[in-house]
């Protein structure tokens, strides 16, 4: 099949160019459209008890997230004091003027106790927009904070809330990743040119790069018109679009050159190297496009979008390295070569030092490998110290207006007012009496954290009412104060909801989604890998190791974002205890994926040549010699990219690019080089077994 394609490709290669060309225009003219219709959200479940109840909670009673919170603080008087009022009253003017905002409701307009501050100098002002979009309350609040500012009239004005934080970490990503890009781009550009030797042959990543990405816009536009799609997805687009692109096209543009300087004509060298390496990118794209595909099973649609978008990314890749580029490297021929600057890069060394490597490290296997898990194992050991969270105010830096902000409720209010826990007994009206409520109501009084039990309200034959408690509510102390909650017998009709009841939803929802996630990677890389090299112990063996990997860096994670060590050296982040689940999921995901791309870039030659030579060792000694230069440059420039993310403010973008960054580095020396041929030596001619009834299942190299 592939070596047909290589025909193809070669005989059409002007026709090819011009219809992927034209191709790309249309995708690309119509896939920009789809910035437009992303979303911003995504982070719960939506078929959750939670869900639910907000749903009751939205249509029978009106009820709205702020779009904005703002505390107002007068540092030398009280909040009664007219003069405050005065004050007060000029800044809801001003903020319902602001295009978008409905109502206002405050300390000032309701007397309630409870929206004011334990010192009494500072209360709440909650503003409401018609706009409920993740979006629309980013907007609002942007303007509300333009217009009023920090100060006004001597009182100290601070903001939080839905649509301030989800602006605030909006902002200071894309301010970030601007900066990041600044750095990245032109280290990338350097090391491409290192790597491929060429200013003519560093262009080919953006060959397979451009296609992938352009392609990618075109399908999520496409899946905009019937579903929600996280904006973030447009990150791992452009990240693994490069990514991929700069994989495939080292491994073809290396082994067309293979071919070429061994005395092939162009027209056969092209054929050759798709026939090769071209299989080896299919097999490569199908590991990490099932890894990603996995995405899919969570029930967070912020997840599920990066599994859009990581099937589209690496489909599109695939084909990219699979056509367009093999069509370019026809018509240009010799010329890949020209305007050299490292004459060394473009012929590769049939034995050199990686070959080297090798052979020492499997004449001493069993020493290197028991080091080398002993290396592992100490990095992993933090693990156990591992807690999970999800994104909210504390991934900004402490310095940040609205960290700040966050922590002066946390030391000045005694509740949660704005995140209460919601109850609902739907048909309560009918079905339940006023004891029963009253009588659970006191039950959920007395559960730790618990501070107030509103009084009931009803709407259309539905009884509500709600619980004040004093964590913030996207914290592993929510999840246990719902859980415990839930413990209580209750009522029958009653939803749970709120954002800590969301919060702890979305947990258990992943929870619940991991084992299958998990279940679908495993079984389907092993099927793959089976087909790829025609052995058991192979693939299995890949699998661990990438999960010693894995562990590993997760306990750097743990190490540094948990327990704080190193933390000077990674800017200023706030330590919460935690890490946030979704982010975690996708690095570890993500990297798992990349990991088995290098996997299957280093089986690929190593098979072939046992089945030329028929000698294992010698067989792992030259398919590292001949792949082991193009993992490990792939590697060094991928962990450039995701590394440059730690100089971002927000926690969660650092995590994903020190994870990655350091993941694949870990696994291109010290699991590639290391560990990889001494356990290669010591399974010997078993590598390649398999039972002979399967072994007609396994392709030919």
């Amino acid at each position: 099949m592939f070596e047909k394609l290589g025909r193809l490709v070669a005989r059409r290669s002007k026709i090819v160019l011009v219809i992927s060309l034209l191709t790309l225009i249309t995708a690309g003219a119509v896939g920009f459209q789809a910035f437009g219709k992303l979303d911003g959200g995504g982070y719960n479940d939506p078929k959750s008890e939670s869900s639910r109840a907000f749903e009751y909670l939205k249509t029978d009673f009106k009820v709205k997230d702020p779009a904005v919170l703002l505390v107002i603080d007068s540092p030398n008087t009280t909040a009664d004091d007219p003069t405050v009022r005065e004050s007060v009253t000029s800044i809801a003017n001003e903020i319902s003027a602001v295009t978008g905002v409905t109502n206002l409701v405050s300390y000032w307009s309701t007397g309630a106790p409870q929206l004011l501050s334990a010192d009494r100098k500072a209360g709440y002002l909650f503003v409401y927009s018609n706009d409920e979009s993740f979006d629309g309350l980013s907007n609002v609040a942007k303007l509300v904070e333009d217009r009023i500012g920090s100060e006004y009239k001597g009182l100290s004005i601070y903001y939080t809330g839905t649509g301030a934080v989800g602006d605030a970490i909006n902002t200071k990503i894309s301010e970030d990743l601007k900066k990041s890009e600044a750095i990245a781009i032109p280290l990338t550009f350097l090391l491409l040119l290192f790597v491929f030797g060429g200013l003519i042959a560093s262009g080919m990543p953006l060959v397979v790069g451009i296609s992938a990405i352009l392609g990618s816009f075109f399908i999520i536009y496409l899946l905009t018109l019937i579903t929600d799609v996280s904006i973030y997805a447009m990150n791992l687009i452009t990240g693994l679009g490069l990514g991929l692109g700069i994989d495939y096209s080292l491994l073809i543009v290396n082994r067309f050159r293979e071919e070429f300087h061994q005395g092939k004509s162009i027209h056969d060298a092209v054929i050759r190297t798709v026939a090769t390496a071209g299989r080896t990118v299919f097999f490569s794209g199908l590991t990490v496009l099932v890894t990603l595909a996995s995405l899919l099973l969570f029930p967070l649609n912020f997840l599920k979008s990066f599994g859009y978008a990581g099937i589209a990314v690496v489909a599109l890749a695939v084909i990219g390295a699979l056509i367009p580029l093999p069509a370019t490297l026809a018509l240009l021929g010799k010329r890949i070569d020209s305007f050299a600057i490292r004459k060394s890069s473009i012929t590769p060394k049939e034995d050199g030092r990686w070959a080297d490597l090798a052979r020492f490290v499997m004449r001493k296997p069993l020493t290197i490998t028991i080091l080398t898990l002993i290396i592992l194992g100490i990095l992993a050991a933090p693990i156990r110290n591992i807690a999970f969270g999800q994104t909210d105010v504390t991934v900004l830096p402490k310095t940040h207006p609205v960290a700040m902000t966050s922590k002066l409720i946390d030391e000045r209010f005694p509740g949660r007012e704005a995140t209460p826990v919601e109850f609902l007994f739907i048909n309560g009206e009918k079905s339940l009496s006023v004891q029963e409520i009253e009588a659970y109501k006191s039950k959920v009084k007395a559960v730790p954290g618990i501070i107030e039990v509103t009084a009931n309200t009803s709407a259309n034959g539905i009884i509500k009412f709600q619980a004040i408690h004093k964590m913030s509510p996207r914290t592993s102390d929510a999840q246990t104060l719902i859980t415990q909650i839930r413990e209580i017998a209750a009522p029958k009709g009653l939803l749970i909801g709120g954002v800590a009841a969301d919060y702890t939803d979305t947990q258990n929802g992943i929870a619940r989604a991991l084992p299958w996630a998990l279940g679908w990677v495993f079984v389907s890389v092993l099927i793959l890998l089976f087909a790829f090299t025609g052995s058991i112990i192979l693939p299995i063996k890949a699998i661990l190791l990438n999960v010693l990997s894995l562990s590993a860096t997760l306990g750097v994670i743990t190490w540094i974002f948990i327990e704080g060590n190193l933390a000077k050296f990674f800017g200023d982040f706030t330590i919460t205890g935690t890490v946030d689940t979704g982010m975690i999921i996708l690095m570890l995901l993500t990297t798992f994926g990349l990991s088995m791309d290098y996997e299957v870039f280093l089986l690929s030659r190593i098979k072939e040549e046992y089945d030329r030579r028929g000698d294992n060792t010698e067989a792992v000694a030259y398919g590292l010699q001949k792949s082991a230069r193009i993992v490990t440059a792939a590697a060094m420039i991928l962990s450039v990219v995701f590394a440059a993310f730690v100089l971002s403010g927000v926690t969660s973008i650092k995590i994903l690019g020190l994870g990655v960054a350091f993941a694949i580095v870990l696994d291109a020396t010290v699991v590639r080089a290391l560990l990889v041929p001494a356990l290669m030596r010591l399974f010997g001619k078993a590598n390649w077994w398999a039972p002979a009834a399967l072994k007609r299942f396994s392709i030919s190299h």
